[in-house]
């Protein structure tokens, strides 16, 4: 089949490769231009200079005007293949090739539909997360479902781990996906609307610790903000400091939460969760923290004497 692939970063370059790797054409590339956001500063790989490398016309554009539509007719397609497109692709886009447009995004839709699924997965404790193949209907991450894989998530998984799992399905996905839409069929999966979610972009506050939060839940939003993404981060003595690793307490500790209270092993435990007051709830156990300028530190390296607090504000 001819095919257009939208696509942008490491995922819509991996996905590339597996087309030009496949037994179908690809007749046009789009691509976003580079961005200085933080999240798409990460995982970068250029789509551009992939299709260019195999003489493929590229076209970059923020959002898919009617401009592109003399491109996309140049370029005839069967299909359009969408990885990690940033923004609406318009019906007049979408349903022009004869076969419409595959959509490859890492959730298990109709969960997680919309922006970085796999870090609000793993705040939110799921047991796994994965890839959808959908067809693209006016509705974001909406369309029937042709195909789904998914991955566990282990016990101390990073959101940089999942990257990498779920890394490898898509450029398998998308191939297979087109495997079956050139087989004639046509009887997908509707989405169950009831279960759908969907997730804004995170920015910088989404990072911001909440101690009334549990331990295992500021646990997993560190791992789910580990390197290269922004840590988590936290204020002590109006200084910001950025929580690099952290785990759930072996003791139970009682207090007010942000309370900088115990070292426990090599870590030191800070008080967390909105019923620490009862005595019942387990700590968040820092193990290391890095200042704004950069600076690493052990937790018992940083914090000499116990007592003060992490705040969420200077």
């Amino acid at each position: 089949m001819r095919v257009v692939m939208f696509g942008y970063q490491t995922w819509g370059h991996r996905t590339l490769q597996a087309l030009l790797d496949s037994e179908h054409e690809v007749t046009l590339v789009v691509t976003h231009p580079r961005s200085d956001h933080a999240y798409e500063r990460i995982w970068s790989d250029s789509v551009a200079e992939l299709a260019a490398a195999h003489g493929v016309p590229v076209e970059v554009r923020d959002r898919p005007e009617d401009d592109l539509l003399g491109p996309l007719k140049e370029a005839d397609p069967d299909i359009i293949v969408a990885t990690n497109w940033r923004t609406w692709i318009p019906p007049q886009i979408f349903s022009l090739p004869r076969l419409g447009t595959l959509n490859v995004h890492d959730s298990l839709l109709p969960k997680y539909a919309g922006f970085s699924p796999l870090i609000w997965a793993l705040i939110n404790g799921e047991k796994q997360v994965g890839v959808t193949a959908h067809m693209m209907d006016g509705t974001l991450d909406a369309g029937d479902i042709v195909l789904q894989r998914s991955v566990p998530v282990g016990d101390r998984d990073t959101t940089t781990d999942l990257f990498h799992k779920t890394l490898d399905l898509f450029g398998p996905i998308a191939v297979d996906g087109l495997a079956l839409i050139a087989s004639g069929r046509t009887d997908w999966t509707p989405q169950d609307r009831s279960r759908a979610s969907f997730f804004h972009k995170r920015s910088e506050e989404d990072s911001r610790i909440d101690w009334a939060w549990t331990a295992e839940e500021l646990d997993r939003l560190i791992r789910a903000q580990s390197d290269p993404y922004p840590n988590a981060y936290a204020f002590h003595n109006g200084q910001r400091l950025r929580i690099v690793a952290a785990h759930v307490s072996d003791g139970i500790y009682g207090g007010t939460p942000g309370r900088i209270f115990y070292r426990e092993g090599d870590a030191v435990v800070v008080v967390a969760g909105a019923e620490a007051r009862r005595g019942t709830s387990h700590g968040l156990a820092i193990d290391r923290i890095r200042r704004d300028d950069g600076t690493e530190l052990s937790a018992g390296e940083y914090f000499r004497s116990m007592g003060g607090y992490l705040t969420s504000h200077p």
